[in-house]
């Protein structure tokens, strides 16, 4: 690895060498480490998606030759999600827009009295949904001992009479932790309850196998595994999810409709109303297709011994604070949230974006009982802070900065973020920021820098520290 473009992986992305104007007039390689918030597309999936896109048409009811080319695609892609997660036949695959989609899908499928429980590190794609059913929100475990402990101890307390469904992650998007999720299911199947597995921070960074896991119901994201054209899956089994009526009410999910009555269409039709995002489905099956190509468990190795050098740079940076749930060893995906003492964290994201052309993520990553949880914030200054945002004033949300590693990481990229991050440890910001009340987020005064010339509209005050704040 020898530069900026040197890749750890074989699979070039789109976008690969692009450069983004610096405050001070310069032009610098953009060094990504967003990935765990969205991926770019895989070269491979933005050409088949140029590819599909002269023969798009409506899907499963056309009779024209580009309807029935946009079905054998669709279909194709549904195919290729079953192998890439291993599903047992018996499952279905759906099509969603998204992992928060897929959960809502489910909660609207669960039976009534249906009770579910979950932990208060999960994101808020799996917090939200449940809150129409009983809901058992465990604390957040400080080991995986402690995660089963708890989770046995509300598995036996409950009612074996009802349903129940355990919502896990598969791999933490604030810490990076890898779930034990062989050992909750084998525990939830003990008591009679079924589990369901977000796997949106998982899928992209290792291999998943529904079949070896023993997972009913696995959600996850195409804008996280390299195919952002806003396409999901939910994938499992078919009981709860023809039970009841539809999440989604409308054409393609029916057989019959009268002026009082309606036939339900089977799985997967049932929970795929409206005209589905044949686009989005298929680029997430070249996705899949070209990761397993590749070699899942590659990529896993490979990434994590990116992320053993991300630790070994930054770590030693003064005033650098990591947050972990678990002890530093446990196997994690490559990801490390911090933050960096006497500098605001959307400062810092700011100075790091401006001055140096490196995008992070920062805030609380969608997961806020976790965050404040790690940053030890009491309930009654969340209280505080919550009264604060109500008058319009968020700049006391607390929050981190999160750094991710993808396919386009190399160890150049985090050499130079780790050179970075001491700089601005040491000497600060070179540039002058102002911070908006309403948003929270800090912008460059003065910012010198100019949108890319691109053949469409960009909202004016829509940007991340470009003129107004996000």
């Amino acid at each position: 690895m020898t530069g900026h473009g040197a890749k750890t992986l074989g699979l070039p992305l789109a976008g690969d060498g692009a450069l983004v104007p610096l405050v001070t007039g310069e032009l610098r390689p953009y060094r990504n480490f967003d990935y765990a918030a969205s991926a770019p597309p895989l070269q491979a999936v933005a050409d088949a998606v140029s590819a599909l896109t002269p023969w798009y048409s409506s899907v499963h009811r056309g009779a024209g030759f580009k309807s029935q080319v946009s079905t054998a695609a669709y279909e194709g892609a549904r195919e290729v999600v079953r192998e890439f997660v291993n599903a047992p036949q018996h499952h279905e695959v759906i099509f969603t827009r998204n992992t928060t989609d897929s959960m809502n899908l489910l909660a609207s499928a669960l039976p009534e009295g249906a009770r579910v429980i979950t932990f208060l590190n999960e994101h808020h794609a799996n917090l939200l949904p449940w809150r129409q059913s009983t809901v058992a929100h465990l604390p957040v475990p400080a080991s995986p001992g402690d995660l089963l402990a708890s989770l046995r101890d509300a598995l036996r307390g409950g009612p074996r009479d009802g349903a129940t469904l355990v919502a896990v992650s598969g791999a933490s998007n604030v810490t990076g932790e890898l779930w034990p999720l062989a050992q909750i299911a084998t525990l939830a199947h003990e008591y009679g309850a079924q589990i369901l597995v977000d796997a949106a921070q998982l899928a992209p960074h290792a291999r998943i196998d529904m079949v070896a896991l023993d997972v009913d119901y696995l959600a996850l994201s195409g804008h996280k595994l390299y195919a952002p054209y806003g396409a999901g899956i939910l994938v499992g089994r078919a009981d709860w999810l023809e039970q009841r009526a539809p999440f989604l009410r409308g054409g393609g999910a029916i057989q019959l409709v009268t002026s009082d009555s309606v036939i339900w269409a089977p799985l997967p039709d049932r929970q795929e109303a409206g005209s589905p995002n044949v686009l989005g489905a298929v680029a997430m099956g070249v996705a899949m297709e070209t990761l397993t190509a590749y070699g899942m468990d590659r990529i896993a190795a490979d990434e994590t011994a990116l992320h053993r050098h991300l630790l070994d740079r930054v770590l030693g940076i003064r005033g650098l604070y990591w947050y972990t749930s678990w002890e530093a060893n446990h196997p994690r995906v490559g990801l490390m949230t911090f933050n960096l003492e006497g500098v605001d964290y959307g400062l810092l994201a700011a100075i790091l974006s401006a001055e140096y052309g490196i995008g992070v993520r920062h805030g609380c990553f969608c997961a806020h009982p976790l965050m404040v949880h790690l940053m030890h914030v009491e309930r009654a200054e969340v209280d505080r802070i919550g009264l604060e945002i109500l008058a319009g004033d968020r700049r006391r949300v607390p929050g981190a900065v999160r750094v991710s590693l993808g396919l386009g990481t190399t160890a150049a990229d985090i050499d130079y973020l780790a050179d970075a991050l001491a700089t601005i440890a040491a000497s600060g910001p070179t540039w002058r920021y102002r911070r908006s009340a309403q948003t929270a987020e800090y912008e460059p005064v003065a910012d010198p820098r100019t949108w890319p010339d691109l053949p469409l509209r960009l909202a004016r005050g829509a940007s991340a520290g470009l003129g107004e704040a996000s």
